[in-house]
């Protein structure tokens, strides 16, 4: 075969391979077209750069439930009320009361939590303690945006928040008695008689998540001191020996209680992002106004502190040495 026979045939296939690519690929489009795949549409269909408004989509409501309705927007969107005309007051404002309603929901789920566990019904109960967990994680991430409030910002509008203070959020209380966290005392922050008054006095007399997990490893068969079972609900759990034994007992045989060892690695997930989030409140507050006092009267980032060495599930945490 000559050199010019063999370009002569080279030429030929590759205009073959290049006609079946052209038509595969004209396939492709004519095909895209047809589904009316969005990702494959040509750049001449999209020239304008928009998104036309469908037929189908429901216009004008008139009389009928709309979206802001449902979600009752316009008393949400129209409850941030600047006092100082600063303009990162709004970011301050929009950022305790966004942190209040995810408090809410973390309290709503637990409750829920608290009444699978009693009712020993514990697929549930993983399901929203997690996302407990998932809302703690929210509500750090929360800490980062405030983060970008300088000191100098903050002290335009500090003074117009008076006495005002995170100290008498009812919903920061409710999650901590909810979670075992009792202090009778953190009611006097509440004026007797007031709802949120009469919320956590009710919740500071209602068996807390732990106190029913505690009965849930009674009712396994676990040996616990009747201290425990029998003690004033009302005050701050304290450890105990029995308690730790059967914490012990779970972890040294996970298949055969793996309903109390699952739930015991939940309790810990929830400890952990709450910590997480006690941890960082005191971090933002420390990186812009210090060790001043708080506007609450507290001492500030030391009252804040002491927040971390409590724990509401203390054995889950020291079994872990004794493994």
């Amino acid at each position: 075969m000559t050199k010019a026979n063999s370009n002569s045939n080279s030429n030929t296939n590759t205009n073959t391979a290049n006609s079946k690519h052209t038509e595969t690929k004209n396939k492709a489009n004519r095909e895209s077209k047809a589904t009316g795949c969005p990702f494959h549409q040509q750049a001449s269909e999209v020239d304008d750069n928009s998104r036309p408004l469908e037929d189908g989509i429901h216009q004008g409501l008139d009389n009928e439930m709309s979206y802001g309705d449902y979600l009752q927007l316009e008393s949400v969107l129209s409850a941030q009320k600047p006092l100082s005309g600063e303009h990162d007051e709004m970011l301050f404002i929009i950022i305790h009361q966004t942190s209040e309603l995810w408090l809410k929901l973390a309290g709503h789920e637990l409750q829920s939590a608290i009444d699978y566990i009693k009712a020993e019904n514990f697929g549930p109960a993983f399901k929203v303690i997690a996302r407990v967990k998932q809302i703690f994680m929210q509500l750090t991430q929360s800490w980062n945006i405030l983060s970008t409030l300088t000191p100098s910002d903050y002290l335009k509008f500090r003074d117009d928040l008076g006495r005002s203070s995170g100290i008498q959020s009812c919903g920061y209380r409710k999650l901590e008695f909810l979670l075992g966290n009792k202090n009778a005392d953190m009611l006097k922050i509440h004026q007797t008689g007031s709802t949120a008054y009469q919320e956590l006095d009710k919740l500071l007399n209602k068996n807390s998540l732990y106190d029913e997990v505690i009965i849930a490893l009674e009712k396994a068969g676990f040996d616990i001191d009747k201290t425990i079972s029998q003690r004033d609900i009302t005050l701050p759990y304290q450890r105990n020996d029995s308690v730790l034994a059967a914490w012990l007992n779970v972890y040294q045989q996970p298949e055969t209680y793996f309903e109390l060892y699952e739930l015991a690695e939940k309790l810990v997930d929830i400890e952990d992002a709450f910590q997480q989030w006690r941890f960082k409140h005191m971090y933002t507050v420390q990186r812009i106004i210090g060790y001043k006092k708080g506007t609450g009267g507290s001492s500030g980032v030391g009252f804040l502190k002491k927040a971390l060495d409590v724990s509401f599930f203390p054995e889950l945490f020291e079994v872990r040495t004794h493994l």
